[in-house]
């Protein structure tokens, strides 16, 4: 499956089949976030693999969002260096994870996974459900696995919409 096709077939998969994940399949995901740019190639994150049930039970509990302790595998996204700030005023660690997890969700697709990107979690109780030290930052948690639905497209603006050339336009 080539990139864009990838991008089209995406969607957040929020219902699970009772399928393990083959660790085959689990390792090209890993490598595709491996493979990530991060900011100078610091490469400071680490991705918490949870196939525990125990465990995917206690994250649930940090969000509303309690149908990942559904999917197989949840990939917890944590930021290594929450305090380092790029030079443009955005924080490292949400950029530098932000394109590793995309690059999970769309070498899962293209291997028929599902995946559903979760921001909305109490980061104090997915820290102590995951063992994260105070000092670093989960960044996002992402549930992982084969889908039970497949919800249609959402609709996107146009290209005109949210595109501007040399310049910025409202």
């Amino acid at each position: 499956m080539d990139t864009l096709t990838a991008i089209r077939k995406r969607r957040s998969i929020r219902r699970y089949l009772d399928t393990p994940v083959e660790d085959e399949k689990l390792q090209q995901v890993l490598e595709a976030a491996r493979l990530a740019p991060s900011a100078r190639n610091r490469q400071e994150w680490k991705f918490v693999v949870v196939r525990d049930q125990a465990v995917k039970d206690k994250l649930a509990e940090s969000t509303k969002h309690k149908f990942i302790a559904t999917a197989p595998i949840i990939i917890a996204g944590v930021g290594l260096t929450p305090d380092s700030v790029m030079r443009c005023d955005v924080p490292t660690d949400a950029v530098d994870l932000a394109i590793a997890m995309a690059n999970i969700t769309l070498a899962a697709t293209s291997l028929g996974l599902g995946t559903c990107w979760i921001g909305g979690f109490e980061q104090d109780l997915a820290r102590e459900a995951l063992g994260v030290p105070e000092k670093y930052k989960i960044v996002e948690l992402l549930s992982l696995g084969y889908p039970a639905e497949q919800p249609e497209a959402r609709s996107r603006k146009e290209l005109s919409e949210i595109v501007c050339y040399d310049r910025f336009t409202e």
